[in-house]
């Protein structure tokens, strides 16, 4: 459960006497958590499966005597609380090189955290970082130092491998692009990105596109992916299971399993636009190609559609995204949208099993506590349509017709994953009732969707807000009577 709300922590700790300390740094420390299933006995247990029929125990050391913050339910259950490090905890040098900022500030942080009674901590571990200079020249230093801040605070981590740039999503608070020598390369070959119908690039993530073709300096995007996740285990070995609890695998944007079809940071998009499709890179196109003409319609593999508005469109008078003859319901639409969320599922399904593969001695050992978590984006507005736009254009083929999360959520549950859903502190009642939002309602299809796969649920939220109405909401949807517990 994500909390970047800055009252938080001690609203939900019953000791008040915690609650100037907090105050004090409170400014400073809260962007958001994450929330994992913690039962009374002491033990993190996993109810998914894999295929084979595993089932896999998370533990936690008795011995732990952290105070962590407990939402008590009448299950009997509890979840601690894990706090996003800030977008902004790391900056340049004169040289150049990242280091982290105000250090000093961090270490107070860190401990007013732990005595608030969190129970980690959420660093994204960027790509842009720790390989930025040149292939496979990976400097791990600026996170050797920060774990060892945080575990000697007494503090767990939640750790996300970030494939992904934050520069146009960072509010002027600085940012990390892509390596730098894959910049290069993209200076000399924008296909390596997205695009979008009118040939603009978005370098946030590389396109699913170059997965499979060794266009990075001799290697293919998921072989960067790979080694990187390898350096990370073999460099934090002593940690994983014991002070990381969980890993997260970047996916996409923000790093989000999706397509960047709402990007806000560049000022092609805003709210609630249904956004574009993002499949006009040479390599996408190729390949839509040549699933056209194995469907027998070597037309088809021409062009995405042309009739599905622009970036800041509303559904209406859309034609894509209405009932017609040129629709999303007709065949080319199906088709389309097949192969668009179908390319975003196997590009999860190539990564997450790379990834089980390498944490596989971790998730099996009883005496440690590991898990390997995936995100999905919270594409609420016009949720209440027929055609779902803004989601199809993310690459979710999710409609009013059609369970667009299921296949999703398969994949996760075959390479033993939880699904990091957002949305907590969300309700209906407070969104425009003009863009037909639903944050409620896509969560309830996710949880629904979660509990049928067996797949474990980790939450975090939207927004940030101060209010307890969204503390409660938040606190609801963590036990949600109709769904597993978060």
């Amino acid at each position: 459960m994500a909390c970047k709300c800055g009252g938080y922590y001690y609203t939900l700790n019953a000791k008040a006497s915690f609650d100037r300390d907090l105050t004090k740094t409170r400014k400073f420390l809260l962007r958001n958590a994450s929330v994992i299933r913690m039962f009374t006995s002491g033990f993190f247990r996993s109810k998914w499966r894999s295929i084979a029929g595993k089932r896999r125990i998370l533990s936690m050391d008795a011995r732990e005597k952290s105070r962590s913050t407990i939402l008590e339910s009448s299950k009997d259950k509890r979840v601690p609380i894990f706090v996003m490090m800030p977008v902004d905890i790391f900056t340049l040098d004169a040289s150049g090189c990242p280091r982290i900022r105000k250090l000093k500030a961090l270490t107070v942080s860190l401990k007013a955290l732990k005595l608030a009674g969190v129970h980690g901590i959420g660093v994204e571990v960027w790509w842009g970082i720790v390989e930025r200079f040149s292939p496979f020249d990976y400097d791990w230093s600026l996170y050797e130092e920060l774990f060892k801040l945080v575990s000697d605070s007494g503090l767990k981590l939640h750790v996300a491998l970030s494939f992904h740039s934050n520069i146009h999503s960072s509010n002027g608070k600085g940012g990390v692009s892509l390596p730098l020598w894959i910049l290069e390369i993209g200076d000399v070959n924008k296909d390596i990105y997205y695009r979008d119908q009118h040939g603009f690039s978005n370098n946030d993530y590389l396109t699913l596109g170059v997965d499979h073709i060794p266009l990075l300096s001799g290697r293919t995007a998921l072989q960067c992916y790979e080694d990187f996740m390898l350096s990370f285990v073999n460099k934090f070995e002593p940690f994983i299971g014991s002070v990381i609890e969980e890993i997260s695998i970047g996916l996409g944007p923000s790093g989000e399993l999706r397509y960047p079809a709402h990007p806000f940071g560049d000022g092609r998009w805003k709210f609630p636009g249904i956004g574009e499709f993002q499949c006009y890179d040479k390599y996408m196109m190729e390949d839509l190609k040549m699933a056209a003409c194995r469907e027998g319609k070597p037309q088809w593999g021409d062009k995405g559609p042309q009739n599905a508005g622009c970036y800041n469109s509303v559904p209406s008078g859309v034609p894509f995204f209405e009932e017609g003859k040129e629709s999303f319901l007709s065949d080319y639409g199906r088709f389309f949208l097949e192969w668009y969320s179908g390319r975003l599922i196997c590009h999860a399904d190539a990564i997450l099993a790379k990834a089980a593969k390498i944490l596989k001695k971790y998730q099996e050992n009883e005496q440690t506590s590991l898990m390997l978590a995936a995100k999905i984006g919270g594409i609420y507005w016009w949720y209440q349509t027929l055609s779902h736009p803004a989601e199809l254009t993310a690459g979710y083929y999710n409609t009013a017709l059609r369970d667009g999360y299921d296949p999703v959520v398969s994949v996760l549950s075959r390479h033993g994953a939880a699904l990091h859903i957002p949305c907590l502190e969300m309700m209906d009642s407070e969104t425009p009732p003009t863009y037909l939002c639903s944050p409620e309602g896509l969560l309830k299809q996710m949880q629904s969707v979660s509990k049928k796969r067996i797949v474990n649920l980790i939450g975090r939220n939207t927004t940030e807000r101060l209010d307890k109405t969204g503390l409660w909401k938040i606190r609801s949807n963590c036990y949600n009577p109709q769904a597993e517990v978060v």
